[in-house]
């Protein structure tokens, strides 16, 4: 083999092995149950509403007696293990044997919710041995609503594993990607007073940079109109000394202790001693 094509086929294999480690360290996520074609919007939109917990691991223990001393693993709409590439979401541990059970996968996802909680399901776990009519597992993680929470509380609730179908395991937990959107509590009038302030700044800031920018005003001149509101201040002024006056404005001073009834009449004659004879 010539250099050249030595040189190709190595550059062909390091990129078959790029592109294999990429798919490898690419975890999966969610497979809802059925063609593509046949998902609801609402699916998709839960589980992307789930998506900021998809980077968080939950563990339970569990211990009942000396025969079930379990731990749980779970991961929201991801591979508890990527490396296996069981599709495993839910994973139950023999803390004694180290034994691996498959409670769950996500490729076998069903999604729906209510008010305040959504509900997750992964079907297609292990099969069970003796209870169940052996039919696969499937693990039922109810998301109750709790805001402030990203996530807490993850339990395990009961194993229904008694009937002859339809068995399941049932988890709990609380975050605030369950809760429903909050609605805002302003009323009307206060949407209007937001609207009227910020006119008003608006107003003042674009009257200012025109009039001090455009027109070349300084000091007081730069405020928008600032004749229109000095004469609408006089003429408030104004109405409020005439509103709220209490006694004329042009009203003679009283001076007390001095009346005219108290100067007596003079004599016409007063001076005349001062006169020359």
């Amino acid at each position: 083999m010539s250099p050249p094509c030595h040189t190709s086929a190595l550059l062909l294999v390091f990129m078959a092995l790029a592109v294999a480690r990429a798919e490898q360290s690419e975890e999966r996520s969610c497979d809802v149950i059925g063609d593509e074609s046949s998902e609801s919007q609402m699916e998709r939109a839960l589980l992307k509403k789930l998506e900021p917990l998809s980077h968080m691991r939950f563990n339970v223990t569990v211990e009942k007696g000396k025969t079930e001393n379990y731990i749980y693993h779970f991961r929201v709409c991801r591979e508890v293990n990527s490396s296996s590439h069981d599709f495993a979401g839910l994973v139950q541990t023999d803390r004694e044997s180290r034994k691996t059970t498959v409670i769950g996968r996500i490729n076998e996802t069903q999604v729906f919710n209510g008010s305040d909680w959504i509900m997750l399901i992964y079907k297609g776990g292990d099969s069970y041995g003796r209870h169940c009519s052996g039919e696969k597992r499937r693990a039922v993680i109810m998301i109750s609503c709790k805001r402030g929470v990203t996530a807490s509380s993850f339990s395990i609730i009961s194993e229904e594993r008694e009937k002859e179908q339809e068995c399941f395991y049932l988890f709990e937990m609380d975050s605030s990607v369950a809760c429903p959107a909050e609605n805002s509590h302003l009323s009307v009038g206060s949407i209007l007073l937001i609207t009227f302030v910020s006119l008003i700044a608006v107003y003042i800031t674009g009257g200012f940079l025109y009039q001090r920018l455009v027109v070349g005003a300084k000091g007081m001149e730069q405020i928008p109109h600032f004749a229109f509101w000095q004469d609408l201040g006089n003429l408030v002024a104004d109405g409020c000394d005439l509103v709220c006056r209490s006694k004329p404005r042009n009203a003679p001073a009283a001076y007390r202790g001095v009346g005219d009834d108290q100067l007596g009449e003079e004599s016409e004659e007063r001076d005349d001693h001062l006169l020359p004879m």
